[in-house]
């Protein structure tokens, strides 16, 4: 039996694994690489592999760095089946036409550049039309209910906690006789959300490939995000000055209405605006509407009473670029939340364009900022940056509030690993930096378990 590492090696995103089993194949995820233009332009290669060979992809959730290529893989002659929950494709569909419009809009003005040296145009990585066409492929399954996949492997998803509908992969195989139990923790939650339901503990396995997003650092308590994020508010408001946060569309964006339900409902924060301005996220929040099932005991107790957790007096949903566009001329003190979550796309540039040179303003980033995003280089503390073809001074007071993290920190992690008894064989480390992954390998082998850092398309015999 093989793996093959074909994304989120040393590096955060582009998540891709290729299982080989005798002649089966299967991968689990295939996700966008995002960040700077070295680790993008990954996006316009050729897969390190023969789409047509493999027969099925286990999606762990909709986060674009774990589906975003799934249209490409099909355009290159993949014909399987892509099995993942059901809120996980309702999820998908949003983000990846979303993914499209922004690539399509992005290719147009790189080809402008391309035609203006001569250059050879570049073509989309995946049209709109693409994304509907491969959503015929997706086939929903349920949590902790085993698939039979053929060829000896069978699969089985665990709630991973991390966002609404997000899985761990189990897959037990059998090879020449031999059973061998490999997981693949996708990205892990953190416990106490106020949302979704905690990350599940297995306690068996031979093999486990972790991703280390936060494998070098400990989120400051959940619990203590809402104090800080208030605090951050009325700073904003005695300072007469917006308050932008870049957000994912998913799971971050419904977290922070959540908080602020509760502040506003129990009267910490001024009566002020709370603007939703990411398409993508209205509908997403849609979504988590519908898929009631999956929230914790405590949300699900608070939707039965008759409380929306995700609006309240103020919020608005703008969800035309006509309404987006007059944010720029708001004068008054507002909380603007904007997608892209790492600054790369989307309506948030615009509103960083106009505002970010303010000093009465703020910027507040709640989740991961990828090395080479905008995200990343305001957050680092460059005083001027590039976006929309100018420059832009940075005179806002930029803030973080990591633990609206969707990931675990490095603590969450290994109480994860704890879990299996007997410890496993080995421990794969994967999708994160490599500081990041450095440090954690090390928290690992102090557990006394056996670890590597794979490199990319590396192929490992188990």
């Amino acid at each position: 039996m093989k793996v093959g590492v074909f994304g989120a090696a040393k590096t955060v995103t582009g998540s891709c694994y290729g299982i080989e089993v005798g002649k089966k194949r299967i991968l689990v995820d295939c996700g966008l690489f995002q960040g700077g233009k070295s680790i993008t332009k990954l996006n316009y290669e050729d897969f390190p592999f023969n789409a047509k060979s493999y027969s099925a992809v286990l999606l762990t959730h909709a986060h674009l760095d774990h589906c975003g290529r799934i249209p490409k893989l099909i355009n290159a002659g993949f014909k399987g089946e892509i099995y993942c929950t059901s809120a996980t494709k309702d999820i998908s569909r949003i983000v990846l036409l979303d993914s499209a419009k922004i690539n399509k809009h992005d290719t147009e003005l790189e080809n402008k550049r391309r035609a203006r040296l001569g250059l050879p145009l570049r073509k989309p990585i995946y049209t709109e039309q693409d994304v509907r066409k491969s959503m015929a492929f997706f086939k929903t399954i349920v949590y902790e209910k085993q698939i039979d996949l053929g060829s000896g492997i069978k699969a089985t998803f665990h709630d991973a906690g991390h966002i609404l509908g997000s899985a761990i992969i189990e897959l037990n195989i059998t090879e020449n006789g031999k059973q061998k139990t490999i997981i693949f923790s996708g990205d892990l939650g953190q416990n106490g959300d106020p949302i979704i339901r905690d990350v599940t503990h297995l306690n068996k396995a031979d093999y486990v490939f972790i991703e280390s997003t936060y494998g070098d650092r400990l989120h400051s308590p959940v619990e203590k995000r809402k104090q800080k994020l208030l605090e951050i508010i009325l700073e904003a408001y005695e300072n007469h000055g917006k308050v932008l946060i870049p957000s994912f569309a998913v799971e971050r964006t419904q977290e922070i209405l959540y908080d602020l339900n509760e502040l506003a409902e129990k009267n910490l924060i001024p009566r002020i605006k709370v603007y939703v301005d990411t398409p993508m996220g209205i509908k997403v929040t849609e979504v988590f509407k519908r898929h009631y099932a999956l929230y914790n005991e405590k949300i699900k107790d608070l939707i039965k009473s008759g409380d929306n957790p995700f609006s309240f007096p103020g919020l608005e949903f703008t969800e035309k670029v006509y309404d987006s566009m007059k944010l720029n001329n708001v004068k008054e003190p507002c909380i603007i939340i904007a997608g892209s979550g790492m600054c790369t796309g989307g309506r948030i540039k615009h509103h960083i364009k106009h505002n970010i040179w303010n000093p009465r303003n703020t910027m507040l980033f709640v989740g991961y900022q990828a090395e080479g995003t905008l995200g990343y280089h305001i957050k680092r503390g460059e005083k001027i940056i590039r976006l929309l073809g100018t420059s832009v001074a940075v005179r806002a007071k930029i803030q973080s509030i990591d633990s609206f993290s969707a990931h675990a920190d490095y603590g969450g992690l290994l109480t994860w690993l704890k879990f299996f008894n007997p410890k496993p064989k080995k421990v794969f480390i994967v999708h994160g930096e490599q500081k990041s992954m450095e440090s954690f390998e090390k928290k690992v082998n102090n557990l006394g378990i056996k670890t590597k850092i794979p490199e990319m398309n590396e192929k490992i015999t188990i």
